[in-house]
């Protein structure tokens, strides 16, 4: 039976999903990067419930969705850089990689028995309600099968989990589309984990130069596996034409079956990347040639998806 789709800006709908989230239920969450499938970060049973229904690799650890700095205090230690990025960019889509309390309210199986944990605060507001509702924290990796493309509206959730979830909360389409940034301030300094909906330069703005981590096969944070965020049919990037069985996915001045962003802007491009993708794997086509996205601004985050889409899938 595919699970109920609610309106999150609804208080009946928020409080119906808190109680679920309660008795280790599963939640389509709406957040402004993707949508996420939400359960309480601190039940064992409820997580490896959502790992199964993802069919998520368990050495693959979790975001802690907090409502704000207080929550997240509960969870890590909290460095000065921390704050001081939070104080600058929460709610919104920067995560935060630091060292987890041994009190923490989070199971082990969250964080993939580490002992750092990754905390982000959203900012969509059915995201917010839902963590005010529930009073602790979520773990809510991105609602669709594992390695697939990223759900940014609840149709996608639907399509994708429908029959695993207990609830879906529709909080319209996700207005950054991509995941969050991912920093780590584990020994003093910010490392880059993963280039996300937060763009490098506003945070060197704060950090100073950022370190980068690359993949990883026992990975720190969400996001790190070589392959990720892919659709059924094969990525080749920096096209500037469809082969014979292709379909183009154009950019700026390079036309193709359908276009990222006809002006170039790489805000719009992010916003539509992931449903872009799903709509030209349902043409069935052999591959999905690129056109090239410029490696700037929020055009690394962009390419960063793209690349691990197009990356070797296991078997291959």
């Amino acid at each position: 039976m595919t699970a109920p789709v609610l309106p999150a800006d609804s208080p009946d709908a928020i409080a119906r999903a808190a109680a679920i989230l309660r008795e280790s239920g599963l939640v389509g969450m709406p957040t402004e990067t993707v949508y996420g499938l939400a359960a309480d970060a601190n039940n064992a049973a409820a997580v490896a419930r959502l790992y199964a229904a993802k069919g998520r690799p368990r050495f693959n650890p979790l975001i802690a969705h907090v409502s704000g700095i207080a929550m997240a205090q509960t969870l890590a230690s909290w460095p000065d850089l921390a704050g001081e990025l939070a104080a600058a960019f929460w709610p919104g889509p920067l995560t935060l990689v630091l060292p987890k309390l041994k009190a923490a309210p989070i199971c082990d199986l969250a964080n993939a028995g580490l002992d750092s944990v990754a905390i982000r605060s959203p900012g969509h507001a059915g995201a917010r309600a839902l963590l005010a509702g529930f009073g602790g924290p979520l773990v809510a990796p991105s609602a669709n099968p594992s390695g697939g493309v990223s759900p940014t509206t609840a149709r996608h959730v639907s399509d994708g989990l429908g029959d695993k979830l207990d609830l879906i909360l529709d909080g319209g389409a996700c207005t950054v589309g991509l995941e969050s940034t991912v920093i780590a301030i584990l020994d003093g300094r910010a490392t880059l984990l993963r280039p996300g909906g937060l763009e490098r330069a506003r945070i060197e703005a704060i950090t100073g130069p950022l370190a980068t981590a690359g993949h990883a096969d026992a990975p720190t944070s969400p996001g790190m596996l070589a392959s990720h965020y892919a659709p059924g049919a094969a990525i080749r990037l920096n096209a500037v034409r469809a082969g014979a069985g292709e379909v183009l996915l154009g950019f700026g001045a390079i036309e193709g079956d359908l276009n990222l962003s006809a002006s170039g802007d790489l805000a719009e491009a992010a916003a539509g990347l992931f449903a872009a993708l799903r709509k030209m794997d349902a043409l069935a086509p052999t591959c999905i040639a690129v056109a090239p996205i410029p490696d700037e601004g929020l055009g690394e985050a962009i390419n960063d998806r793209l690349q691990r889409a197009a990356a070797p899938r296991d078997g291959s």
